[in-house]
């Protein structure tokens, strides 16, 4: 996690926000910019980076963060855990309130939660075991895969109550270390059921249908140009926010976001690698770990790929440090393993990837990779193959790891590739859910501060196990971290099991992302996390 300081005191080009006039300079106001769209402010069915910062900005879960980035009470004041770590029970504060007057209560918790299973929102599996382990949901998500139809009956067995409007009871079905994380994540956070059953399908479609508890309230929303928000003065932390309007601009070439920024018109502006070696010496740019892994799954379907000397040889032709340092030039680093750096740390301060260390298959030899593939091409019996590259070109940088891996591969002798360009939600949720892939570029974002959250992807029925990866060896070690109560003995199970899928290569990680921005040095206290939420506003504040 990193606490961000920030850019330069901006003038804003609109005079319908509040105290900034057209060509005047609004201290009380900050200028986000972002390359990416807000997509869905729906807590039950969200799951890009953009949106959970829309949504944080707005609205507060049981737990969120404080100035330095730490986990913190936020609707919940205080809670407590039982002897055998499996019961939380969280106390509401009394001056936790909706923007319409409502209390903020633990039915509104209640309901969200069900209601995302409810949906079978992105994010209903992170409410079983492969994440919160709330008693009762596996039953439910199993019944759901079923196709049956879930009774009241079902939820009446979740382990979720509440013993009065300011008391939420959470009864898990084994320990969860990092419980109190999860619970910063959206997918978590509350909804005021009489809001959302009155709008309906439009329930948080624009800036008048979200309902806010949280720092500021959304005032404005048009989709792939601009957000804005103003300060929530009823806000149970109102004193800790210091600017009076939020504005995020979005879908911004970064080009014009650096314009921008040296017009003094955005406070953040994210570059790329075109414009690094312009900006790198500036004292307002800055680098850093952006929590994504980038890496290609394999279609376990695909014969020719279900060769492992084959996939050996994929790994080792990739430069990741060449990748990284001449092409994307924004602070990615080449990855050395699935589970990536900076994402958490052991009983005794270790971080995973030292304790875990590098992999030869990550490392750039192509000498090998050719001796490998020839040795994979005549164990499957061919002197060639063909393989389709899928990626969305709406996901930067997926187009230029694309293009890396086209010319990398392609350098190894038989190896022919096709390039499937598509967008991101035609990736995931046409061809990668229907299996219709050879090989495609991913990425994924660490939902909470543990090593499963990348380690269960590759579980037999999860439902981002796209590629339909299945090693008996890795369940039953999986099975282990997950009932094991003792952290050090679950820490090195963790370390086993990363070692089963990097020997068997289902996913074959690429690198881990990393942002270069422009930011006012004027301003303090963004809030940066490579986990979960990425940015926090609230304690946003502007030098004179």
């Amino acid at each position: 996690m990193k606490k961000l300081k920030a850019l330069i005191v901006m003038c804003l080009a609109a005079a319908m926000l509040v105290g900034c006039g057209s060509g005047s300079v609004a201290n009380d106001t900050y200028v986000f910019s972002s390359e990416l769209d807000i997509k869905n402010l729906d807590s039950s069915d969200a799951d890009d980076g953009m949106s959970f910062n829309a949504m944080h900005a707005c609205i507060d879960g049981l737990m969120g963060l404080d100035e330095e980035g730490n986990i913190t009470g936020a609707i919940a004041e205080k809670y407590d855990v039982s002897g055998d770590q499996k019961t939380y029970t969280f106390y509401l504060r009394e001056n936790a309130n909706w923007a319409n007057g409502d209390p903020v209560t633990a039915d509104d918790f209640i309901y969200a939660w069900q209601r995302i299973l409810k949906n079978n929102g992105n994010y209903a599996y992170m409410l079983g075991s492969d994440a919160a382990s709330i008693k009762g949901v596996d039953e439910i998500l199993a019944k759901m895969g079923s196709q049956k139809e879930l009774t009241d009956d079902d939820f009446a067995n979740m382990g979720v109550t509440a013993k009065d409007d300011k008391t939420l009871v959470v009864e898990l079905t084994k320990p969860v270390s990092y419980f109190d994380e999860l619970m910063t994540f959206p997918c978590y956070y509350p909804i005021n059921q009489k809001f959302c059953e009155e709008k309906g399908d439009q329930y948080a479609k624009n800036a008048d249908n979200v309902l806010s508890n949280g720092a500021f309230i959304m005032t404005d929303w048009q989709p792939g140009k601009q957000a804005t928000f103003e300060k929530n003065d009823n806000y149970w932390n109102a004193d800790a926010v210091k600017i009076q309007n939020l504005v995020m601009n979005l879908v911004q070439d970064p080009q014009t976001a650096a314009t921008s920024f040296g017009n003094g018109e955005t406070d953040f502006a994210p570059i790329n690698s075109e414009l690094v070696d312009q900006y790198k010496n500036d004292e307002s740019y800055v680098s850093f770990n952006e929590g994504y892994l980038f890496y290609l799954e394999i279609n376990e379907k695909n014969t020719d790929l279900a060769n492992n000397k084959i996939r050996q040889a994929i790994s080792m032709a990739i430069d990741r440090d060449d990748l990284a340092n001449n092409i994307l030039k924004d602070g990615s680093k080449a990855a050395a393993g699935f589970v990536p750096r900076e994402l958490s740390v052991s009983p005794t301060g270790s971080d995973f990837r030292d304790d875990a260390g590098n992999y030869d298959v990550t490392t750039y030899n192509l000498q090998k990779a050719q001796q490998l593939f020839a040795e994979g091409l005549k164990e499957i019996g061919k002197d060639s193959i063909t393989v389709r590259l899928t990626y969305g070109t709406d996901e930067s940088p997926m187009d230029q790891m694309a293009e890396y891996l086209q010319n990398a591969l392609t350098k190894l002798d038989g190896f022919n590739v096709e390039m499937v360009a598509t967008t991101k939600q035609d990736r995931i949720y046409n061809k990668m859910a229907n299996g219709d892939f050879d090989i495609a570029c991913t990425r994924w974002g660490p939902d909470y501060g543990d090593p499963t959250t990348y380690l269960n992807l590759l579980l037999d029925g999860n439902s981002n196990n796209y590629g339909k990866y299945y090693s008996e060896d890795y369940e039953e070690v999986m099975a282990k971290v997950s009932t094991e109560a003792d952290a050090t003995t679950r820490w090195q199970y963790m370390i086993d099991a990363e070692k089963i899928i990097m020997e068997d290569l289902p996913n074959i990680p690429v690198f881990e992302k990393g942002t270069s921005a422009l930011e006012n040095q004027k301003v303090s206290g963004l809030v940066h996390r490579p986990v979960g939420v990425p940015y926090t506003f609230t304690y946003v504040e502007k030098a004179e």
